[in-house]
């Protein structure tokens, strides 16, 4: 590493056996859940990211004992009615998980809290949790009428209602389930299509009043939940980066351990073996209701493909972007506006990336078209985006020559410790 860039130099394969850092969208909930339940929750190889140390934090602010010792993190929980008001602002640094979730909790708390964030994050929408928690009752200010943080959260009375939403979102749909807990009456979700479920399998697996009700629709009580023991699965949207890169890196052949294999969670992997990649998936068992196995992949030619992005894959996006770079023909990403409101512009990022390796890339409004081709070193700029960031890196490695990739501090989001494991696995005698 040179400042804030990285060198990469390839073409290196990728062999061996690899477990991954904890599920990141479960470390969110897992924290959250282990923080209003009755007694001492365990959970096990946390995500290491800065935006679960953002929720760990927050939580913490709200008078929640969270102590960490090895990979075990132990979170003392005494219902909603504990938490107390924070002293300050509550930083949500670049993390919209954490400031869309602790609306949520927050709303139904009897006290004033200020949710804010970095220069990213207060540009983020937060209408669509806001509106819906003000349906029920919720006091919610912030710029621009609430659509964009500081949030202002003035809590208490919430009452539960049928809620419909305009976007499918996990995040959001966590939000109204945790306010649904602290509400009068009955809350039911419904979602335009279905979002990832990490929320609904570890309620219910612990005791919390929710139903499914179908795909698309939750149901949730008044209630509370109890203490809980779990050991993380590893992170499907970290595993996606390494698939590609085994897929896309000739003589690669890996073993990602112990991976989340919720079936909302792996469908990049469907793509990907669509595209005609070489994929394994052995389950091992089911931990509060998430299933949980291993993954092989060998390096494999890959060929274009039509891919619609649903909600639960749209974080793997830059991932299946650099497969599309290497595949033969041309890939067409549909569906995929939420990609304009990420860390980065996404389409736009992934576009610029793409072109930078030499690959033709035009973005569209709601999409990509890549013409797959023979990617080439070069110079990426990741605009603080950690998935631009990863994604680059996996593309430099299948590529002859050195590339250099900058702002490589984002990938401290959610995988600091992504180069060590890549090094570990390319340094093969």
């Amino acid at each position: 590493m040179t400042g804030d860039s990285v060198v990469i130099s390839g073409p290196r394969p990728l062999r061996g056996r690899l477990r991954l850092p904890g599920e990141k969208g479960m470390s969110h909930r897992a924290l959250v859940f282990g923080a209003v339940a009755h007694g001492p929750t365990r959970v096990r190889r946390l995500a290491p990211g800065d935006d679960v140390a953002r929720t760990a934090a927050a939580l913490a602010q709200l008078g929640v004992s969270i102590t960490r010792e090895g990979e075990l993190t132990t979170i003392v929980g005494r219902g909603f009615d504990a938490l107390r008001s924070p002293d300050g602002s509550i930083d949500c640094g670049n993390s919209g998980t954490t400031m869309r979730i602790l609306s949520g909790l927050l709303a139904g708390r009897p006290f004033r809290s200020v949710l804010t964030g970095d220069a990213s994050l207060v540009e983020r929408p937060m209408a669509r949790v806001v509106e819906p928690l003000r349906a029920m009752g919720a006091r919610i200010d912030g710029r621009d009428g609430g659509a964009r943080a500081p949030l202002e959260i003035d809590g208490g009375g919430l009452v539960g209602c049928r809620i419909e939403l305009a976007t499918a979102s996990g995040q959001v749909k966590t939000a109204l389930a945790v306010a649904g807990l602290q509400a009068r009456g009955t809350t039911e979700i419904v979602e335009p299509a279905p979002s990832r479920d990490h929320t609904e399998r570890m309620l219910a697996a612990i005791g919390a009043p929710i139903v499914r009700v179908d795909a698309r629709t939750l149901r949730v009580e008044r209630g509370e939940m109890s203490a809980f023991s779990i050991d993380l699965p590893g992170d499907p949207s970290s595993a996606a980066f390494f698939v590609v890169a085994a897929a896309i890196t000739p003589g690669s052949e890996l073993v990602l351990e112990d991976v989340a294999i919720n079936p909302g969670r792996i469908a990049f992997l469907d793509v990907l073996r669509r595209m005609g990649a070489d994929i394994e998936v052995t389950p091992r068992d089911e931990r509060l209701g998430e299933p949980a196995g291993d993954v092989v992949v060998r390096a494999s030619a890959l060929r274009a493909t039509t891919i619609e992005c649903h909600e639960p894959f749209i974080d793997e996006v830059p991932a299946l972007a650099v497969a599309a770079s290497f595949a033969e023909g041309v890939t067409e990403f549909h569906d995929a506006a939420e990609l304009r409101m990420k860390e980065s512009d996404r389409i736009a990022t992934i576009a610029e990336m793409l072109a930078a390796l030499g690959v033709t890339a035009q973005p569209r409004a709601d999409g990509l078209v890549v013409r797959g081709g023979r990617p080439t070193a070069a110079m990426v700029h990741a605009h603080g985006d950690h998935r631009i960031a990863l994604a680059a890196a996996i593309a430099a490695n299948a590529v002859a020559g050195a590339s250099t990739v900058d702002d490589w501090s984002s990938v401290a989001v959610s995988y600091p410790g992504f180069l060590d494991d890549l090094e570990r696995l390319t340094d093969v005698a």
